[in-house]
């Protein structure tokens, strides 16, 4: 995810804990299950009528969402997932990073890819319906205040998330900077308004106790189970701790969840739960009925704005979440624009940004209101839990050298609390369930096909290349005249000779004094060491092979790397350089080894991404372009 901000010395476990980074923690990992309170109670209850609903009902559920609090987010994120990072990274992509590092198979590989794969495709639905649910739900304060203005509710709810949209081309740091004191009150709003009405019915605490929870699955049966969809959205976010864990480090995220936010989240939960024991028919609405008529309209912005900050740090996610498909080489390439000099992680994908918007906007229109939203929420969070579950299982198996036993037994015994939540969401499949699982589908087969169709373009492409050995070994005998100036030629393999360099002499028959073969190659892990970024090797005289090493959270820029090399023995003037590449034409094949889907979405893809000059930052009036058809 990416973050406002960025301590130093993070990826030190002794370094001195800032209050700016437990603040800073605050507006960017815990927006999305800080703003839970607004409606996973009154989801929960929302299956019992108000004749119906009884006390130990509410205690009951109250349970439920502590353990669950407990359970997913303290144990198994903080105390063990948040344990398993990629060079400080977190998040489902760099967990599948770091296992398939450890992976003794292709084949498991493969399987630990596709794993990352349907984890990245649920964030993307999560990040669809999070600023939808969350906005929604902060607007429809207004008819506790004024129940006349419930037709209100849509467009006021329409134009903050247009304008949220709107607002990330100029990037978020001025507004990050203000995320974290917002949510620091929020927190203490959340827990103060809870506490207070705490005190008029303290034996609602006695909900901690896990037996309540037990009591109510066993005397509703098939009810309970339903409860449990609901019961999950108080845990919405809860990957956020092990996603940003990159930004702040994991002292402050787990210092602040322990001590602050979890402490204030119960609070407000057992606060409502207090306010509809008292009086049942609030259970409409707990969360703004907690406040005093007076303090109601002051709540619901406080809310919006706390809701918008946790739609912030998805969208801000998404942006972190696409660059790293690229890199990786799940999606094609888009533009990325940086919109900080000083932060790298503050970045702007448009495309994404665009989509985002278009699919927020119309689950609005479609399910209207927050309740409705809920039965869409589960899925994906749900399905992004176990997706991390195994993968963290593997890795702690495989890297951290626990036995089978202690590996079944922790992950195991949580694995099965998160099948029990996306079974009981996967129950509200036809309610709106379908949503997350549409959009993920849909991501996956954009990520799958992507690959697949990149490996048979590779394939063909080493199948028809020159090797470059055979090419170096032939030029002293050959009469290619040499001309002076600097030719780089992008290439995906140095062991090939590009096709670009083979158009270029077969029309042009010369050679430049000065070739470079610059290859990009994307490693598994977050940030590549500046002692790895550039590795140079001499082929030939006057012929060299480049390899330039980023990592998944780093953007590419080949000029500049280039013009490091100036120093260690080649000279390398940029403006007398020219960037040769091959422009790919996909077109089907005869016999076309991708299906009809499938080739017609790689082709569409391969037209549409961005092209290489614009994502290595490469100056195009400094570019050559020969044109190559390749047919899949």
């Amino acid at each position: 995810m990416a973050s406002e901000v960025a301590p130093p010395a993070h990826g030190d476990p002794h370094a001195k804990l800032r209050l700016s980074a437990l603040i800073g923690v605050l507006g960017v990992v815990y927006g999305d299950i800080g703003t839970s309170p607004l409606y996973a109670l009154q989801a929960s209850l929302s299956y019992f009528s108000h004749g119906t609903l009884q006390e130990a009902d509410i205690l009951g559920v109250l349970s439920l969402i502590t353990w669950a609090l407990i359970i997913t987010v303290t144990f198994k994120y903080v105390t063990f997932i948040m344990r398993a990072d990629n060079n400080g990274e977190g998040g489902t992509l760099s967990l599948m990073a770091l296992a398939s590092r450890v992976a003794r198979s292709a084949r498991t590989r493969n399987v630990l890819g596709l794993i990352g794969i349907i984890g990245a495709g649920l964030f993307f639905g999560d990040g669809v319906i999070t600023p939808a649910i969350s906005i929604l739900s902060a607007v429809e304060g207004i008819t506790v205040v004024s129940p006349e203005t419930a037709h209100l509710v849509l467009p006021i709810s329409l134009f903050v998330i247009v304008l949220l949209f709107l607002v990330q081309r100029h990037g978020t740091g001025s507004v990050g900077r203000a995320f974290g004191p917002i949510m620091v009150v929020w927190f203490i709003v959340l827990g103060a308004l809870g506490l207070v009405q705490i005190i008029h019915a303290p034996f609602v605490l006695t909900a901690i106790n896990p037996y309540y929870g037990l009591d109510f699955i066993i005397r509703h049966d098939t009810l309970a189970f339903v409860t449990l969809g609901a019961v999950v959205l108080a845990v919405t976010g809860a990957e956020a701790l092990y996603a940003d864990m990159s930004h702040f480090g994991k002292r402050p995220i787990r210092i602040s969840w322990l001590f602050f936010v979890l402490p204030c989240l119960l609070l407000n939960y057992y606060g409502q739960g207090a306010l509809v024991i008292l009086n049942p028919a609030n259970a409409d609405n707990p969360f703004y009925k907690l406040a005093p008529h007076i303090l109601q309209v002051p709540l619901i912005l406080l809310s919006t704005m706390a809701t918008v900050i946790a739609s912030q740090a998805v969208i801000t996610g998404a942006f972190s979440v696409s660059r790293m498909c690229i890199q990786l080489g799940l999606l094609p390439r888009m533009e990325v624009r940086h919109t900080s000099s000083m932060e790298q992680g503050q970045i702007y994908v448009p495309q994404i940004n665009t989509i985002l918007a278009v699919g927020v906007v119309l689950l609005v229109l479609t399910f209207r209101s927050s309740n409705a939203l809920a039965s869409a929420y589960g899925i994906a969070v749900t399905g992004t839990f176990l997706c991390d579950n195994a993968l963290a299982a593997f890795v702690y198996r495989r890297q951290f050298g626990w036995t089978r036993i202690a590996v079944i037994a922790v992950f195991g015994s949580i694995g099965i609390a998160d099948f029990a939540f996306f079974a009981a969401n996967s129950l509200k499949f036809f309610e709106g369930g379908w949503v997350p699982l549409a959009i993920g589908c849909t991501i996956i087969l954009i990520m799958t096909t992507w690959r697949r169709g990149r490996g048979l373009i590779m394939a063909r492409w080493t199948q028809d290349s020159l090797p470059l050995n055979s090419f170096l070994a032939r030029l002293p005998q050959s009469r290619i005249v040499r001309v002076p100036g600097t030719a780089v030629f992008m290439t995906g393999n140095l062991d090939f000779v590009p096709n670009a360099l083979l158009h270029n002499l077969k029309h042009n028959k010369v050679l430049h004094e000065q070739v470079f073969f610059v290859t990009v190659r994307n490693l598994d892990v977050p940030l590549a060491a500046p002692e790895t970024r550039v590795k140079t090797e001499e082929a030939s005289f006057g012929i060299y092979k480049i390899t330039l090493n980023y990592g998944f959270m780093e953007s590419p820029n080949v000029p500049r790397e280039l013009e490091s090399l100036n120093g260690t023995g080649i000279d390398f003037k940029p403006m007398q350089a020219s960037y040769f590449l091959g422009r790919e034409t996909v077109v089907p094949a005869s016999v076309p080894k991708l299906r009809f889907i499938r080739r017609w979405l790689f082709l569409f893809m391969s037209r549409n991404a961005i092209p290489a000059t614009e994502f290595f930052r490469i100056p195009s009036d400094r570019v050559v372009e020969l044109g190559v058809r390749i047919a899949v």
